[in-house]
């Protein structure tokens, strides 16, 4: 059976194909009547007519793609969620998510000018010569948060300052010296550079000594080296880079026999579905990713819709969801 055509929802609607274009694509400034729009859309939906993606491509220049550029970091849970939630958002607008991982040689410019999207989202700072192009050719360019301005990379980040800041306020309550798991992947170092400023800084302010900085791999041995040396400095809690290094500590504990939280407690960040499981269950810090993920899309769709209330933000939703760890 052939596919439902514009040429079937114009026939069944009354109006022309030129008039059913109109109308599905959102095409304003011409003279259609509010009963046209919706008997068209009706149609439409009726007949389950769903237009080509390609056609529409030609006709407007350009696709129903929203591009993600995601640096060289790796691809955990988090980003994982914030995409997927991000997909679901758009998708009912019949906008999709394509992701490009920067990690080939492929210019940004080439890749644009290719799919021809709707929107681009930066989870890093574009060059200035991309940011200016991509405007200049009409894309919506956004930031993760959705800023107008970049953020300077050389300044920390708010956000991932109070990470580390929670961290330290949690383990602070057995008063004692807190341990640092920094990652041994360098492509997260930005982060881990934040976060570790943040712990050090509300250290200072809460009177605590300085913390002990341990590289921590995704190994139990590692792991257990680097308990080993927090022990021999008195460290009472560690704070983890995130929740993947947080379960190497709690492996490295169980290698020595030593039990969380009684000999030591530990934190993670992200909130990952193993903290629930994990034995003890991960105390961590969440960063709500899904209201994150709600936020962006409402300003992609704010923009394409010509809003000119955007959506307030919805701040960074940091919050420590306390388990048996610490």
């Amino acid at each position: 059976m052939a596919g439902i055509t514009s040429a079937d929802v114009a026939r069944e609607s009354g109006v022309s194909r030129t008039t059913v274009s109109y109308v599905l694509t959102g095409r304003d400034g011409v003279n259609i009547s509010e009963e046209t729009r919706r008997r068209v859309r009706e149609t439409a939906v009726r007949l389950g007519y769903a237009p080509s993606a390609a056609a529409r491509a030609l006709r407007t220049g350009r696709s129903d793609l929203v591009l993600c550029i995601l640096p060289d970091w790796p691809v955990g849970p988090v980003i994982e969620t914030l995409l997927d939630e991000l997909a679901d958002e758009l998708s009912g607008r019949g906008l999709s998510v394509l992701v490009h991982h920067g990690r080939g040689a492929r210019s940004l410019t080439d890749l644009w000018r290719t799919v021809t999207p709707r929107a681009v989202i930066g989870f890093a700072p574009f060059a200035d010569h991309d940011l200016l192009a991509m405007r200049q050719a009409g894309i919506q360019v956004l930031g993760t948060l959705g800023e107008d301005d970049q953020p300077d990379p050389t300044l920390p980040s708010e956000s991932q300052l109070r990470i580390g800041g929670l961290q330290a306020e949690h383990l602070a309550r057995r008063r004692g010296r807190i341990g640092y798991a920094w990652p041994t992947d360098s492509r997260l170092e930005v982060f881990a550079r934040d976060r570790l400023l943040g712990l050090r800084r509300a250290c200072t302010e809460l009177g605590l000594p300085e913390p002990v900085v341990r590289p921590v791999g995704l190994d139990v041995d590692a792991a257990a080296d680097a308990v080993r040396a927090w022990r021999g400095q008195e460290v009472t809690g560690v704070a983890a880079y995130n929740d993947d290094v947080a379960l190497a500590v709690l492996a490295g504990m169980r290698a020595e026999g030593l039990a969380c939280p009684e000999d030591c407690a530990v934190i993670g960040v992200d909130d990952v579905p193993a903290a629930r499981v994990a034995a003890p269950a991960l105390t961590t810090v969440s960063q709500s990713i899904e209201v994150q993920a709600r936020y962006l899309a409402a300003l992609v769709l704010a923009d394409l819709d010509g809003a000119e209330d955007k959506p307030a933000h919805p701040g960074h939703g940091l919050h420590v969801v306390e388990r048996d760890s610490a």
